[in-house]
This record gives C-alpha cells, sequence and structure tokens, in this order.
C-alpha cells in the first residue's frame, strides 16, 4: 500500500507536539510571573489618597504612635481606621486653612467620613484578625513593611498564602516582645531564632502543623 503522508510529516507531527508543550509551559510561567508582578499585586505601588497622608511625618518625624489613629488593633480583626474628629483634633489649630486639608474639613463639616482609597484587602474567603497576631508579637512592620518611611502608604507584601505561610511555619523568625510591636526601629538584641523560639513558649502560639491548617484562615 502506499504510504499517504510524507515521512517529513513525522517530524513536523513531532516538532508540534514538543512546540505545543513548549508553549504550554512558558505561557504558564508568564502567567505566574504576572500573578507575582508588581502589576497585579501592587506592592511598592503608592495609593493616591483624596488627603496625602504622610506616615513618614506623622509617625517618624512627630513620634504618633499606630494606635493614636489605629485605635481598635489590639482588641478587633481590623485595625480601624480614625474619624475626622481625630485628625481634627490637631488640624483645627495646626494648618488649619491649608487647602491640601480642605477633605478634612469638608468631612467635618458634613459629618461624612473621608473616602480614603484601601491598600491591603483581602478576599472575602480569608480570615484575618489583627488582635490576636498583635497579642502574639507579630509587628506591624512585619506585615506592613517600613510605614515610618511612607510619605504616601504602598502595598508591601502580596498577601499571597505562600507569604502567609512562611510566618505560620515558622513564627519564631518573625515575632518580637509585645511591648515592640508598635516600634518600627526595634532590633534583637540577640538573635532572632533563639528569641523566637522563647516567646513561641511564652505566647502559647500553636505548633506549625495547627498554624497552617486550613481552618485557620478560611472559616
Amino acid at each position: 500500500m502506499a504510504q499517504i503522508f510524507h515521512r517529513s510529516t513525522n517530524v513536523i507531527a513531532k516538532a508540534s507536539i514538543l512546540g505545543s508543550v513548549f508553549l504550554i509551559a512558558a505561557a504558564t510561567w508568564v502567567l505566574a510571573a504576572l500573578n507575582r508582578s508588581p502589576y497585579v499585586t501592587q506592592v511598592g505601588v503608592a495609593r493616591e489618597q483624596p488627603v496625602p497622608f504622610s506616615h513618614k511625618h506623622h509617625v517618624k518625624q512627630l513620634g504618633i504612635d499606630c494606635r493614636y489613629c489605629h485605635t481598635s488593633v489590639e482588641e478587633s480583626r481590623f485595625a480601624g481606621l480614625p474619624p475626622t474628629e481625630t485628625c481634627m483634633t490637631c488640624h483645627s489649630q495646626i494648618h488649619a486653612a491649608s487647602p491640601m486639608l480642605e477633605p478634612v474639613r469638608e468631612s467635618w463639616r458634613t459629618d461624612r467620613p473621608i473616602p480614603w482609597t484601601r491598600v491591603y484587602d483581602l478576599p472575602d474567603f480569608v480570615y484575618f484578625d489583627h488582635s490576636i497576631h498583635v497579642k502574639k508579637g507579630v509587628a506591624c512592620v512585619t506585615c506592613h513593611g517600613p510605614v515610618e518611611e511612607m510619605p504616601l502608604v504602598w502595598k508591601a507584601s502580596t498577601l499571597h498564602m505562600e507569604w502567609c505561610l512562611s510566618c505560620h511555619r515558622q513564627p519564631e523568625l518573625y515575632i518580637r516582645p509585645r511591648e515592640y510591636v508598635f516600634r518600627a526601629d526595634w532590633r534583637p538584641s540577640e538573635d532572632q531564632r533563639e528569641l523566637g523560639r522563647r516567646l513561641v513558649r511564652e505566647y502559647r502560639i500553636d505548633r506549625p502543623e495547627k498554624l497552617t491548617d486550613c481552618s485557620v484562615c478560611h472559616r
């Protein structure tokens, strides 16, 4: 029986299969890289706000404690945003006529909250509680980065599950004494791993097997 296809067809077929595998692998790599890029994660991208509030000025230069504005961070799932009254405590006297602060004064006059742009936004299927992390010695800078250096806040971490799990698997590498949770300039005076192991016992932090259980964050 005569051969229907030319012998070169075998080569073309093999090349097509290998090429398809290569293209699928390349596309998967590109999509994975894109998913981790600042374009998608917004890490390092400063967000515009209705008022250009500078943490660098208020925290580093003026020394205002995180809890002055984020009042519920020690007792609630949510750190909380300050009401306009908190802003006006100072700015009814300081820079009271500044055009930059007009949205604050407008909020005060109309009793409407300032429409801040959210920087960190977890999916609805993720449960996160600020208070338990604070109680266990997780510092603000661990997740939010060097906020005291940010003229405008940017996202410092991806909040991807693998990022969260890196801490849940080895909490001793990240925790610090509770009294320094809100201190951005704190540095351990001893080996972090040894300090962390001691604090894990003292603060009764669960074993990694429990911390990495799905039900901890997905309820």
